[in-house]
């Protein structure tokens, strides 16, 4: 009895050790590959880096290059959206589905599939504020041709926005598209952009002889000026939206750096007519102001629109005048000056609205040779 209690304990040469106790056997294996538990976690990293570096290749390689490439768009979608103006990644990126479904008859999941896949392709979400400092670097300014003007308005008026001017009948509206039409051909040292106009006219007051007087100012050839600047007449509102989309084209083709629409609200003022339509007035432009603030940004040109206005009833004290288009315009035009008559050539106008400025005024005058201090 006293040898069966006994521990018995034999060592293998492999390096295996065998402890046997009574009534019950353990085997413990010792392995003297040791280098292996070390080594395997080694391994298992650079097998995952590995395979995280061809996820990454893949996924570049996946990147939709043209239109046709992004999911769900074939070549008759493709066809159909250059034809209504989508001919970038970038167009299909800051679309809404349902313009691509209008456009190219899209269905939804397909429409935002696309738009998704445009954007990742794009690298399109946040951004440190930094990279915004450095984009807004390249933005220009057009002078007013008054440096009371151009102090007010932080320099003149600026690429990459929507700049609204609303003012009463005589005011000087018109006025300022006719200064800025010149100013926009000068020189950068000049104050200008060295561009090209385009001109949407809904109330036909576009005058070349007023643009004749301008340059002459400026000691510019007057046929030179006038062909620079790309006139369209709107005849309603729909055309008036037409024109602003087609616009991109000539952006790029013509050297385009201002675009203006003289006046902005006419024609749907005089279409869309009781409380009963202003719900659809509003969609429309709605829709309008962020085409034109689409061509501002995406491609850094500056748009001047000028806004009627309205008497309010309400107003007892102060000044009853109020810019048509309510909030959906005034959320869209990131500058809002308002222009009103004073004595004889003189005009003031308030700094209304700036996302960077604070409000003031300043005084002008409006000669023969244009706008002036």
């Amino acid at each position: 009895m006293a040898e069966k209690s006994k521990s018995k304990t034999t060592t293998v040469s492999t390096g295996e050790s065998e402890i046997i106790t009574p009534g019950k056997k353990t085997k413990t294996t010792i392995t003297a590959d040791a280098e292996s538990e070390v080594i395997a976690p080694e391994k298992k990293t650079k097998t995952e880096t590995t395979t995280n570096a061809e996820k990454e290749i893949s996924k570049l390689e996946k990147k939709a290059k043209t239109i046709s490439d992004l999911p769900g768009v074939g070549a008759t979608s493709a066809e159909k959206l250059i034809a209504a103006g989508y001919k970038t990644m970038e167009n299909i990126a800051v679309a809404s589905p349902a313009e691509l479904m209008e456009a190219a008859g899209l269905g939804e999941i397909t429409a935002t599939k696309a738009i998704t896949a445009a954007r990742e392709n794009l690298e399109m979400g946040y951004e440190t504020a930094d990279k915004i400092q450095e984009r807004r670097a390249s933005i220009g300014k057009i002078t007013t041709g008054s440096k009371e003007l151009d102090e007010l308005i932080g320099g003149g008026i600026e690429t990459q926005s929507i700049t609204e001017i609303y003012g009463k009948f005589a005011s000087g509206k018109t006025q300022w598209c006719f200064q800025l039409c010149v100013a926009t051909q000068l020189p950068k040292e000049q104050g200008g952009l060295n561009g090209n106009v385009l001109y949407i006219d809904s109330e036909n007051s576009f005058r070349p002889e007023r643009i004749v007087s301008i340059a002459k100012r400026f000691d510019l050839h007057e046929e030179d000026v006038l062909k620079n600047i790309f006139v369209a007449r709107a005849f309603n509102s729909d055309h008036q939206m037409v024109l602003a989309e087609k616009a991109e084209d000539m952006i790029k083709e013509k050297n385009i750096k201002l675009v203006i629409v003289d006046s902005l609200t006419s024609q749907f003022r005089a279409e869309f007519i009781g409380r009963g339509t202003l719900s659809g007035r509003q969609q429309k432009l709605n829709k309008h102001m962020h085409t034109l603030m689409k061509l501002a940004e995406m491609n850094n040109v500056a748009v001047l629109v000028t806004n009627q206005v309205m008497s309010r009833p309400d107003i007892l004290f102060g000044d009853p005048t109020a810019p048509i288009g309510g909030n959906v315009v005034a959320h869209a035009s990131k500058t809002r000056i308002y222009l009103r008559k004073a004595k004889a050539e003189k005009r003031v106008a308030k700094l209304v609205d700036s996302p960077s400025l604070p409000d003031g005024e300043a005084v002008y005058k409006v000669t023969e040779n244009g706008i002036e201090d």
